[in-house]
């Protein structure tokens, strides 16, 4: 191989890596790379909930690296191991699916990832495709592949086996069929958050019991969300959707610290590494972090919605803070979350004196005349996450500051 092509080799990998925790095995994908085929690149998506986030696209991000350099690309959608439900990060058995519901989640997800992923280099596929068929010798077969032991060795697993928490039989299936679709797909690289290292390496082993040559694997640091703490989760109310109206991603956005700032920057953004460090570098010598922050703001809010769009969120931002539409004097008012899942705004409403009931709080938010940060919410279920300041917003006139703190 020429020298022209080493390099452009090396260059792969070092995108590749930018952002990554772990490339498991990197010589392997090396040599995968060195044979100038296009490889075939797999990422799984359960279908738990109807929209993605930010968070996810870390992975769809790598995805159209990958892309870009000619490689094909699989969106798994898992509607079968959907239904069984990912016992990843749980103390307790995760509640299953309806078909109805994963479908319908399956769905919006076709709608949205085109939006980063090129549609004539990607191929989606449902592993219900040779899962849901699998006769149970097949699967007795491909579960023989597999000890307890090595099972019990993944850490949520071991935790609750250890604590006497019951494990369902069912859930020793999610990391074999997540395994078994990397056998299915002939996968040569699978993506996947650090909490699923274990699923892919079930999937590495299971295509060596298979006679396949093993994927290489890369993992991806979970995103963090708004309170800059716990990873991005529609749950906890820390996220940014995808499908979210313009206005109200650049005002997340703009929400988050100057720090986690450069973490959006690295997972997030499309600007090469020399510029994001351009960018660092101006900040060190006294360029306002917020402008910097407009930048990335304006850059994933194009992304979903249009430069114009993107532009005309900035001028609306613009206009209610920096015109001081919002009053910025208020005094910051404290409240202690319930739980890690934040604080409810209803609850917030009434602590701060906006409204005098819960009831009064709902009636208000269904009137739409609730905002949080300039943006109108009328989700009752709302919670504001923790380690964050926000300004509530009742009609016109009536503002509170407040920040959420951890639970006593």
């Amino acid at each position: 191989m020429d020298e022209r092509s080493t390099q452009d080799i090396e260059a792969q990998l070092a995108e590749y890596r930018r952002g990554a925790s772990e490339l498991l095995i990197e010589a392997e994908l090396r040599k995968k790379l060195l044979r100038g085929e296009p490889l075939r690149i797999k990422a799984g998506f359960d279908p738990t909930a109807p929209d993605l986030h930010l968070g996810h696209t870390v992975l769809i991000n790598k995805m159209r690296a990958f892309q870009q350099h000619g490689h094909e690309v699989v969106f798994l959608i898992g509607d079968f191991t959907g239904l069984i439900g990912d016992p990843t990060g749980r103390n307790a058995t995760r509640p299953r699916l309806t078909p109805e519901d994963v479908q319908a989640n399956a769905l919006t997800y076709q709608q949205q990832i085109f939006k980063i992923l090129d549609p004539a280099r990607t191929t989606i596929e449902f592993n219900s495709k040779w899962l849901s068929g699998m006769p149970l010798p097949k699967f007795v077969e491909v579960a023989a592949h597999y000890t307890v032991a090595r099972m019990l060795e993944r850490d949520d697993f071991a935790k609750r086996y250890k604590a006497g928490q019951p494990i369902s039989v069912h859930e020793f299936f999610y990391p074999l069929a997540q395994g078994y679709d990397s056998v299915a797909l002939r996968a040569d690289v699978e993506l996947g958050g650090t909490d699923q290292k274990f699923n892919l390496l079930v999937g590495r082993h299971l295509q060596e019991a298979y006679g396949q040559e093993p994927q290489c694997v890369l993992t991806m640091p979970l995103l963090e969300g708004l309170d800059g703490v716990n990873k991005m989760s529609k749950s906890l109310g820390n996220y940014i959707g995808i499908a979210e109206p313009a206005d109200q991603q650049f005002g997340k956005l703009m929400s988050i610290s100057d720090d986690l700032m450069w973490r959006y920057f690295e997972l997030l953004s499309f600007r090469p590494l020399s510029e994001v460090e351009d960018l660092r570098a101006a900040a060190a010598a006294g360029r306002n972090p917020r402008d910097i922050k407009f930048e990335l703001a304006r850059e994933i809010v194009a992304r979903f919605h249009g430069a114009a769009a993107a532009e005309a969120a900035q001028t609306a931002f613009t206009a209610r803070f920096a015109q001081k539409t919002l009053p910025t004097d208020l005094p910051l008012q404290l409240f202690a979350a319930p739980d890690a899942a934040g604080l409810p705004l209803v609850a917030a409403l009434k602590a701060c004196g906006l409204v005098s009931s819960n009831s009064e709080a709902v009636r208000k938010l269904g009137e739409g005349a609730v905002r949080v940060d300039g943006e109108r919410v009328q989700d009752r279920d709302t919670r504001l996450p923790v380690g964050a300041e926000h300004i509530l917003q009742l009609g016109p006139r009536r503002f509170a500051r407040v920040k959420v703190e951890k639970p006593i």
